[in-house]
């Protein structure tokens, strides 16, 4: 993979870190958001993502409101991948609007064919 980038909006500073680190393992670079005020300086920072992590739990607004705001901006193609520790959430999650789910702990080995899927166009819904 290269030349992908990731949006990541996550507001946990090791959980950042982890997708950060797992991406770039990838070659997918990425842009972390830990604060949804800050989502337009970082639409700017790259001038188009392949794919958005998208943390469930995030201040200010949830992440089903960050949904919406997202797919406004970014339109349907963008694949938007709930990222979260709440597993009970998977069914919302789909029936929301997300392109796919995974749960958190992320699996270092399972996460390249997760992503690989994904960039696919093939949905991943994988709460374990």
């Amino acid at each position: 993979m290269s030349s992908i980038n990731a949006l990541i909006l996550e507001d946990d500073p090791n959980n950042m870190e982890i997708l950060v680190r797992l991406l770039k393992s990838i070659n997918v670079g990425s842009v972390g958001v830990n604060d949804p005020s800050q989502i337009d300086g970082a639409l700017q920072q790259v001038s188009a993502f392949d794919l958005v992590f998208l943390d469930l739990e995030m201040p200010t607004m949830d992440g089903y409101e960050m949904l919406g705001a997202l797919r406004a901006r970014l339109g349907a193609g963008v694949p938007i991948i709930a990222c979260t520790v709440h597993l009970n959430e998977i069914n919302n999650a789909r029936s929301r609007g997300f392109s796919s789910f995974i749960g958190k702990p992320l699996k270092q080995a399972r996460f390249p064919d997760q992503v690989r899927r994904i960039l696919a166009g093939e949905p991943v819904w994988e709460a374990k």
